[in-house]
């Protein structure tokens, strides 16, 4: 069964780098391409950064129940498609998704045993300094976004673990530690105790 790992993080928290670094560094991870209703930005790929669909179209997949969550962030949709962890789960591999705290919420209510981690800048004033160096907001939507980020900041305690992103090689180095330390307290373990124990059995038996 596949671990499903859900990380989260307000706008410019570095979350994305910090993802793509993770499914490079760690094997047999498999990352999670949302659906959304946003036109993309600079050089962002259908397909690779976000599957990218009209609103109609992803209203009529949440209307057929197509998605594992969904949520509307700035006025746009964003959701995880059911068929991605059926396809994790074939492959062996565990699955990484990158969602806003709405779907997070909705999917550790679907999926419990999945692992949240939430990752967060230093300070208001260093967010705010990487928002502005991206050059992709206007004036209001960075002030939103930094309003936005106070509110989902406060939900930190709903998270497995809390990761503040001071610096990129001590953060890629502690979210590759959290997967490979998930990985060996999950139950998938059994699988390699039980045959050690089964020798002990036998011993006994004899």
């Amino acid at each position: 069964m596949s671990t499903v790992f859900i990380i989260s993080a307000p706008s410019g928290s570095g979350k994305s780098t910090l993802v793509a670094r993770l499914i490079r560094a760690v094997p047999d991870l498999m990352f999670s391409v949302s659906y959304t209703s946003r036109r993309p930005r600079g050089h962002e790929v259908d397909g690779q950064d976000y599957y990218f669909v009209t609103r109609a179209d992803f209203q009529a997949m949440i209307d057929r129940n197509e998605f594992l969550e969904w949520a509307e962030v700035f006025g746009n949709y964003y959701g995880t498609h059911r068929n991605v962890l059926e396809k994790a789960e074939g492959e062996g591999k565990d699955l990484v998704l990158d969602i806003d705290v709405q779907g997070a919420r909705q999917l550790k209510c679907k999926i419990p045993e999945a692992v949240t981690v939430f990752i967060l800048a230093p300070s208001r004033q260093i967010l705010e300094q990487r928002l502005r160096s991206r050059g992709e907001d206007r004036e209001d939507v960075i002030d939103r976004r930094l309003r936005e980020a106070a509110e989902e900041i406060r939900n930190y305690q709903s998270y497995d673990y809390v990761l503040v992103n001071r610096d990129l090689a001590e953060s890629d180095a502690v979210l590759g530690a959290i997967v490979r330390a998930e990985r060996v307290r999950r139950a998938r373990i059994e699988d390699h105790i039980r045959p050690i124990l089964e020798t002990f059995q036998r011993v006994n038996k004899d």
